[in-house]
């Protein structure tokens, strides 16, 4: 490796964007950041995008300001891993480097289900969250499809937000399935404050026009359905013939380099991160800024020859909003059991407020504030 290494970042969300701008304060190594838009999307406000509130726009040549880091706003087409190179889907030359960090982020999986591509809107991306908002204008009914914490957000926001509409959850399990007996208690009251009509296992067939078909053969009625459930990852790393698993996500060891090329890191949904206990951590934004962190000091310990510590985590927590005053944070064990005291109402409404400010803000400035989180954790 040269003495200055070149270090490529693919993708500039949360955990993108936050390993770049650690790499180069800390390390002195030359990076460049590869993204497809020219602005971060703070994908964990969408579904409140998608209810009619207006988001911050953040174009990313503002929020790499004064960092050195070059910005190449494209798509990757393809990892060259034998040249080390990055190739781009508008005909520019590729892109070398010495390593590679992997964070591409995770999709909305439209193809699954007949119709969903054609008559559902996901919330993964802004485009997909707008077009939710516009056809939320002319909608009576919405059908939102999936009950884990974006889904459940997504509903709660729309009945908030229309209160004259009928807003409608389905879920493959039963709802709140991943919170304490309290904790479910606590949700379905809040849905039944809001209205909101709930549907429990009820696996979807097929989406049309009208709505939702069952596999039992119900039908649930909509003019528009919201699609929460079902993520896909790029296929790039499988593509190139990096270790991935049954996802296609990147397979890494416990400081996120890549298990058959280690000059190559994953962090975020697109890597399966796990501890060095073998402990997997879920697809988020929470998990996704720990391993960042973990990724960023594993870079930074070897470039200065040092033994990097392995990811240790030792519990998680989920912090749904369900509108804007009220929420449920619910601790739980990395493999999604419930534990602990669930917490309730205002006061964690304005957690998670805290939350999306410090994810949307103050960490893409300030991302030495990731850095003492991950150790806290």
């Amino acid at each position: 490796m040269t003495t200055t290494p070149h270090i490529v970042i693919l993708g500039a969300g949360y955990t993108g964007l936050t390993a770049a701008k650690l790499l180069a304060k800390r390390t002195g190594a030359t990076v460049t950041l590869v993204n497809e838009r020219d602005r971060f999307v703070e994908r964990m406000r969408n579904h409140q995008l998608a209810s009619g509130r207006r988001l911050r726009d953040m174009l990313l040549h503002d929020l790499l300001k004064g960092t050195g880091i070059r910005l190449i706003v494209d798509r990757v087409t393809r990892l060259d891993t034998e040249g080390r190179q990055v190739e781009l889907a508008r005909g520019a030359e590729p892109v070398g480097y010495d390593l590679l960090v992997y964070a591409l982020g995770s999709h909305a999986d439209l193809d699954g289900i007949p119709g969903a591509a054609e008559h559902a809107s996901a919330v993964a991306t802004f485009e997909q969250a707008r077009r939710l908002r516009e056809r939320m204008r002319t909608a009576d009914t919405v059908a939102v499809v999936g009950a884990g914490p974006t889904g459940i957000e997504a509903a709660t926001e729309l009945a908030e937000s229309y209160p004259d509409r009928t807003v409608r959850l389905a879920t493959s399990g039963a709802l709140g399935g991943a919170l304490s007996e309290h904790g479910r208690e606590y949700l379905h009251r809040a849905f039944d404050r809001l209205g909101i009509q709930v549907w429990e296992h009820a696996k979807v067939a097929k989406i049309d026009a009208d709505g939702l078909l069952l596999e039992d053969g119900k039908h649930v009625d909509a003019d528009t359905v919201a699609w929460t459930t079902g993520f896909m990852v790029p296929e790039l790393a499988r593509e190139a013939g990096l270790a991935v698993d049954d996802r296609g996500r990147m397979v890494v060891d416990a400081t996120l380099r890549s298990e058959s090329h280690p000059e190559i890191y994953g962090i975020g949904d697109a890597a399966a991160a796990r501890t060095q206990e073998g402990q997997e951590l879920r697809m988020g934004c929470g998990p996704g800024g720990l391993a960042a962190a973990c990724a960023f000091h594993a870079i930074n310990d070897r470039l200065a020859g040092r033994t990097p510590k392995p990811l240790r985590v030792k519990g998680d927590a989920l912090c749904i909003s369900l509108g804007q005053r009220d929420g449920l944070l619910q601790p739980t064990e990395l493999d999604g059991s419930p534990r602990g005291k669930v917490r309730t109402g205002r006061p964690v409404a304005m957690i998670k407020k805290a939350v999306l400010r410090a994810t949307g803000w103050y960490n893409l400035r300030y991302p030495a504030l990731v850095v003492a989180g991950a150790r806290h954790a």
